[in-house]
């Protein structure tokens, strides 16, 4: 079993940057593959951001392309989501998952281990 925690989150300005981090337990981290999704309020839960377990190869959703970057330390068993440029469209619930398949996922069923969820609030 993974457990997943999320921090980093917060209320920030248009145009400012955030950093999210999600620290994993268990001894496999380093074969899952990692993804970031988010929720808006009154929305479904969209696939942000998706990082391969040992290639590195990373995927993301188009409106955050050149402006989130995802990466991982394995060693540290954590995942980051760096977050510049913030739009007030960005403002969501940001979730941390792990999959087991291999590969990049993009699907919500696809991942097998979710967090808790931490806050992302950007103003205009």
């Amino acid at each position: 079993q993974v457990q997943l925690v999320e921090s980093g989150g917060g209320l920030v300005q248009a145009g400012d940057s955030l950093t999210l981090s999600c620290a994993a337990s268990g001894p496999i981290f380093t074969t899952y593959t990692m993804g970031w999704f988010r929720q808006a309020r009154g929305k479904e839960r969209e696939f942000v951001a998706t990082i391969h377990w040992s290639r590195g190869d990373t995927y993301y959703e188009d409106s955050v392309e050149g402006r989130f970057t995802i990466s991982r330390d394995n060693a540290e068993s954590t995942v980051y989501l760096q977050m510049n440029n913030l739009k007030p469209e960005d403002t969501a619930v940001y979730y941390c998952a792990a999959s087991t398949r291999y590969g990049l996922m993009t699907r919500r069923d696809e991942y097998d281990f979710w967090g808790q969820g931490t806050q992302v609030t950007v103003s205009s």
